[in-house]
């Protein structure tokens, strides 16, 4: 599914996105820890559907961030896979995406290099993912840690994106590739599009142990997230385990109930039902009961996932040759751009 001749050289010249009308859509996954109901809801989903909708889409592992937190090397080449058969098993599609194992094309880093040097060190000291990031490494945070936002850029600028997905949380990141795009147009000529948004219309899946907080891969209250692997054992316990308050019937009110709201919210997520519909559905129950048909209704959404996923992770080699593929054909698109870069910039 190599990318035509034509389009390749229309990107090259910067007339694909910008004259053209052509929507190119660029997004990442880190493979770190499993993936959640959270991932699934605010990013997994979301891909799935666009994929359907846009003729140009992008979807990376984005190994070279992972390095932003300590490593060790077996641990990510495994998470690799398991994140590429996650993707597979949720309904990404390599026939109607590129999907690619960011460090597999080496202009990612090179261009981070020179966006970079287009950036001041103030703007990013300012991003609260820094300082949250940074104060629980004891304030010793790395230079990659520190500017993995322009990372994230020269991910998004690479292949000249339109829209990128994101969630409110990566807003800002995204304003700094809309400005660094921006930046470069000013200096060098009018190159890069300057890339939109897509934000995520899912409510946002809260910890089942801490509410108030957003699922995390990293929450270290383990039986606060959900992961899309999860035994039905474990979903069950989990959910039983999930805190509520002291008042039985089942309702929505995140600010006052911000427990059972984001019990309705997951029951919604999974069934397709609106907010209101599940609210509807379930009066008269008490919220222990209703913690077991969430439960239930998570397994059954996430079951033959899950299997599909295990059947998966057992053919190695297939999944090596799906980000291969897809890495050959990112390559193809991002070349042509990267070297124009380099003319831009003076390097040849």
């Amino acid at each position: 599914m190599a990318a035509p001749r034509g389009v390749i050289r229309a990107l090259h010249r910067g007339t694909l996105t910008q004259n053209s009308g052509m929507h190119r859509i660029f997004s990442g996954i880190q493979p770190t820890g499993k993936l959640h109901l959270g991932n699934y809801f605010g990013a997994i989903q979301n891909w799935v559907r666009l994929q359907e909708e846009y003729n140009s889409v992008l979807y990376s592992i984005v190994d070279l961030h992972a390095l932003t937190v300590p490593q060790e090397p077996a641990v990510l080449r495994q998470s690799i896979l398991d994140t590429t058969a996650t993707l597979l098993a949720c309904g990404i599609n390599p026939e109607k995406c590129l999907l690619f194992q960011q460090s597999q094309v080496p202009e990612h880093a090179e261009l981070s290099w020179i966006l970079g040097c287009l950036t001041n060190m103030p703007r990013i000291q300012s991003f609260p993912q820094w300082k949250v990031k940074n104060a629980s490494q004891n304030y010793e945070g790395t230079v990659g840690l520190f500017t993995y936002p322009v990372l994230q850029a020269a991910d998004i600028l690479l292949y000249k994106s339109t829209h990128v997905p994101v969630g409110e949380d990566q807003v800002l990141h995204l304003e700094l590739a809309r400005d660094i795009a921006q930046h470069f147009n000013k200096k060098y000529g009018n190159f890069f599009p300057v890339p939109k948004a897509i934000l995520s219309t899912t409510k946002k899946v809260k910890s089942l142990r801490d509410p108030t907080a957003k699922m995390s891969k990293s929450d270290p209250q383990k039986l606060g997230t959900l992961n899309i692997t999860d035994s039905p054992e474990e979903i069950v316990l989990k959910f039983r385990k999930a805190v509520t308050d002291f008042t039985s019937e089942v309702t929505y009110d995140p600010d006052s109930r911000p427990g059972v709201s984001n019990l309705v919210t997951i029951h919604a997520a999974v069934t397709g039902l609106s907010i209101k519909e599940v609210v509807h559905q379930c009066v008269g129950l008490d919220t222990a009961h209703y913690k077991g048909i969430v439960a239930e209704a998570v397994i059954q959404k996430f079951a033959p996932i899950g299997n599909e996923i295990k059947r998966l992770q057992e053919d190695k080699s297939h999944l090596e040759k799906v980000l291969q593929a897809g890495a050959e054909k990112a390559k193809e698109l991002a070349s042509p751009v990267y070297q124009e870069i380099r003319r831009l910039v003076g390097f040849q």
